[in-house]
């Protein structure tokens, strides 16, 4: 039988001998997209398809890890940039587009009075905790969720190789959904907690008043409260998370959907807050790059023109209707589970008695692959998926749950597997 992903695996074997796991991004890397049943390479992408080395096309649900909003190259972002590719990227001065891009998100985000720029999340949430631990003169972090890989953060998971113990010591984990966690904290650590950061959603919805309750109990002690919208910025709602919920941080900090996939990172919030900036540091050459902040403008005046995110929100409701009568039709509740925002839905896999849930995702990912759908759980929407798209998605994930609950039933999914199962990469809830 020929390989379908020839090249990939070929072209993995060179990059293994120049970058570690031949991948940038760990998410793009063989521990999330198993050998031998996956496309590892791309040529390139036009709304919502992206080909592979090998000629495949696939449907992408994936989208950059959720950097994608409008669709890949969308036609308006890729003028602006090529017009400004024109006036040149970078200067010796700053630019006229900074302020533009920052009076836009200040119109459209309900916390940002002032902004500053970065290129990646990690540089925008390690930038909010330094502005954080300056403004309250304090040193320790609470968190509950992923937050990049700088060593504030990383060091609170197993993934900490390489962080000091005494910077690890200074994060400190409070749960989701649970706010008695965080008061706990509060009181073994009196008058020592800078900041209270999370994801105001990831794959389950707030209870009622959980994050109305964290502000609450964030601004009793005294601490600063940041919302990480890198991936419900500009998805759940023009203003994000925070409008969606109407919850207001003290900062809040932005990526991916901000710029349509071009690097560029936000942390935006209070002016009496943010104007430290002008003492704490944080700088880079590239920091107001003018081509990111051309997608970026382009991208956000898309999101108010043409009412993306209503769009976005119809299609990710249907798919989570639809998936979940699949789920009921082949029996498969004690194996699968839907959950999340209609822009960025997850399916969840279960433990059962003999597979584990990598076991159960990896066959999963095997056989949406071989229908032409990029996908390994969460359904990343975009203005560029039709309708056509997204019903081929119902129809790949039928046929997917009907063989996963035959396989079940007979016992056999094991050697249905054509590689090895999936392996934990870290857990942050």
């Amino acid at each position: 039988m020929s390989n379908r992903y020839e090249k990939s695996e070929k072209m993995l074997v060179r990059a293994q001998q120049v970058i570690p796991l031949g991948a940038q991004t760990y998410s793009k890397s063989i521990t999330q997209f198993p050998k031998g049943i996956s496309p590892l390479f791309a040529t390139h992408a036009k709304g919502a398809y992206i080909y592979d080395v090998d000629g495949n096309q696939f449907i992408d649900f994936i989208n950059a890890q959720a950097s994608i909003t409008l669709g890949y190259c969308d036609t308006d972002v890729n003028k602006a940039v090529s017009e400004q590719l024109e006036k040149g990227s970078i200067f010796s001065l700053s630019s006229e587009i900074e302020s533009q891009v920052a009076e836009k998100i200040i119109q459209m985000v309900p916390c940002a009075e002032m902004v500053r720029f970065g290129k990646n999340g990690s540089d925008a949430t390690a930038g909010a905790i330094r502005l954080a631990r300056a403004y309250t003169n304090r040193d320790y972090v609470a968190v509950c969720g992923y937050h990049g890989w700088q060593d504030w953060y990383i060091g609170s998971t197993t993934k900490d190789l390489g962080v000091p113990n005494n910077v690890k010591e200074l994060t400190l984990k409070y749960h989701y959904n649970d706010e008695s966690s965080l008061e706990k904290l509060f009181e073994e650590y009196p008058n020592q907690i800078a900041a209270v950061i999370l994801e105001p959603m990831n794959i389950e919805y707030p209870h009622p008043d959980f994050l109305r309750n964290i502000k609450q109990i964030t601004h009793k002690h005294n601490a600063v409260l940041i919302f990480d919208e890198m991936v419900t910025g500009f998805r759940f709602a023009n203003g994000g998370a925070q409008e969606f919920f109407n919850i207001i941080p003290d900062i809040a900090t932005f990526g991916k959907g901000v710029s349509n996939g071009f690097p560029l990172s936000v942390i935006a919030g209070k002016k009496e807050i943010m104007s430290l900036m002008e003492e704490v540091f944080f700088s880079f050459t590239y920091g107001g790059e003018t081509l990111s902040l051309a997608a970026s403008l382009a991208t956000l005046n898309k999101l108010q023109e043409k009412n993306v995110i209503a769009n976005l929100i119809n299609k990710g409701e249907f798919i989570i209707e639809k998936i979940t009568y699949l789920i009921n039709k082949y029996h498969l509740q004690d194996v699968l589970s839907i959950s999340g925002h209609p822009t960025w839905s997850f399916l969840s896999f279960k433990e059962i008695e003999k597979y584990n849930s990598f076991m159960i995702k990896t066959f999963y990912m095997q056989e949406m692959f071989k229908q032409g759908i990029l996908v390994y759980g969460t359904h990343n929407i975009t203005y560029a998926h039709s309708d056509e798209d997204i019903e081929k998605l119902i129809q790949a994930t039928e046929e997917t749950f009907r063989l996963l609950k035959e396989y079940i039933l007979k016992d056999n999914l094991k050697d249905k597997l054509e590689c090895h199962p999936l392996e934990p990469l870290f857990k942050v809830r």
